[in-house]
Order: structure tokens, then sequence, then C-alpha cells
């Protein structure tokens, strides 16, 4: 069915389901999409001179992103910034985004970088919808393992943010990670789960605990129970 596109509000609807029901997108969205900036051409990749890189996802499987950043070594600001995204517009936005706020006003420091959260990336996009704010996330895992690699270059070790993934169904090797990705990508019940994971199906105290996963990722990015 071909796409209708709704002017509504400064904003456009792109409805895609027969009963009218579609995903509302910033005109912010739209801009960095079609227009995106600091993106690294492959030509610029041998001369961008960075010291640090991100990369998270997987084009197997969805969005992955690539962020490449310069780092003073001496002030720890990011002077410069380049990244390449292979997902959705919303996906290609977050990064572009992203890469405009870090950059502002001389460069982030990156500790003031590190407490830049997904609701923040959104905020500047102005809002996503609730089936895509997964890409704002991305964005800041990104940033995140960008900046842990200088750590790394850089003899930091101790400075070296972990997210400690927890075996949840130890039979299957899922992960709070796993289900955290799952809720993500649209999962709202335990059957969701269970069809996209297999987690828990025989074993009642694995299902208990993927249930108050579920709801705490559910409260946490949807504000829903």
């Amino acid at each position: 069915m071909p796409k209708k596109i709704i002017k509504k509000s400064n904003k456009t609807i792109d409805v895609r389901s027969n009963d009218g029901d579609g995903w509302l997108y910033s005109d912010i969205v739209k801009d960095h999409f079609f227009s995106p900036r600091n993106f690294m051409r492959y030509e610029e990749e041998k001369t961008f001179k960075f010291n640090a890189v991100g990369r998270v996802g997987s084009p197997a499987c969805g969005d992955e992103m690539v962020l490449w950043l310069i780092i003073d070594t001496k002030t720890e600001k990011i002077k410069d910034c380049r990244w390449r995204t292979f997902g959705c517009g919303s996906a290609i936005a977050s990064t572009s985004i992203l890469s405009e706020m870090i950059k502002e006003k001389g460069g982030m420091n990156i500790s003031q970088a590190l407490k830049i959260t997904p609701q923040d990336i959104m905020e500047r996009l102005g809002g996503l919808p609730d089936r895509k704010i997964h890409c704002s996330v991305l964005g800041d895992k990104a940033l995140q393992a960008a900046i842990n690699d200088y750590f790394r270059k850089t003899g930091q070790h101790d400075k070296i943010i972990t997210a400690g993934a927890k075996v949840i169904d130890t039979k299957l090797n899922i992960t709070d990670h796993d289900i955290e990705e799952a809720v993500l990508e649209g999962a709202e019940t335990l059957e969701d789960l269970q069809k996209k994971l297999k987690v828990g199906i025989s074993d009642e105290k694995v299902k208990i605990a993927v249930e108050e996963l579920l709801h705490f990722y559910k409260e946490k990015y949807f504000n829903k129970s």
C-alpha cells in the first residue's frame, strides 16, 4: 500500500496502516535525516585523525552505529566527530543530532558527554515514536563505547564504564540486555518476549525474573507498567 503523508501542526504523520494509525516525526527528525550533520564519508575515513571509535548494534539484525571522535588529550574535550549509521530515518537523525550536541560551544568535555541520556537526544529531536526510542538509546551507547575506547587507549582503565550483563536464562544464555533490547524493539508482554527470545518457557523462576525486567524497562523507557 502506498504511503500517505498528512500535514498536521507543523509535523508529518506517515500513515502506514489501513486504520490510519501512523508514526509522528518532528520536522527536526526530517531535517537531520535528509541533511545529516558530521556524516563520515568513505573518502574522509582515511584522513580523519580520530583517537576514539565506538560501534554498537549489527546490520545483520537491526540498526548499527559507528562514532569516531577526536578528543583533545590535554583538555579531554571532544573537538570533532564523525559517524556512520546503518538503519532507519530515526537512527540516522539520532546520530546526526548527537554529533551536533557533543561539538557545541567548542566541544563537550567527555565527562559531560557521558551524562547525555537517550531522553536528551529525543528532546533535541522533538520526540520520537515509541517504537523508535531504541534509536536514541543506540546513539547513547555508541558514544559511551567511543569514550571507553579513548579511556583504554590512554590507559585510564579505572574510568571505563562497564554495563555488566546478568544472565537471566542459563539454558539459553539470555541476559538482561537481551530483554532490554527486545522491549525497545516493541515487546510489551511476557508472551512477546517468549516469542522473540524463547526465554523462560519451562522455568517458572525465570518467568518471574523476566516479568520483573519487562515492567522495569517498560516504565524506564515508555512510562508504562
